[in-house]
């Protein structure tokens, strides 16, 4: 059994920050990357941001420079610290693990945590 568990959501003032983690647990050979991944109220799950295990990342255009994601490998464990937060990046935040498998290698996802922005 493997479980995705984020942590770190909360309510923030527009122009502050919070950070995000996410870890994975169970019994599984190693993760071939993690990433963070949002839904705000009527739309669909996109992208935020993603990083494998030899810590390469990739950004969405609307949090670059804004936003960092980073892992610690050996805790199966990735951050994201979320800066000059706005309105519009209230969501749902959730978090995705590439869990790799002897024999094969699946998705698994958190159960999300909400970040909301004031204005």
């Amino acid at each position: 059994q493997v479980h995705v568990v984020e942590s770190g959501g909360g309510l923030v003032q527009a122009g502050g920050s919070l950070r995000l983690s996410c870890a994975a647990s169970g019994r599984f050979f190693s993760i071939n990357g993690m990433g963070w991944y949002r839904q705000a109220p009527g739309k669909q799950r996109g992208l935020v941001a993603t990083i494998t295990s030899g810590g390469i990342t990739n950004y969405a255009d609307s949090v670059k420079g804004r936003f960092t994601i980073s892992g610690d490998n050996a805790k199966n464990t990735a951050y994201l610290q979320m800066n000059s937060l706005k309105p519009v990046d209230t969501a749902v935040y959730y978090c995705n693990a590439q869990i790799v498998f002897l024999n094969s290698t699946q998705d698994y996802w958190g159960q999300g945590t909400q970040v909301t922005v004031s204005s």
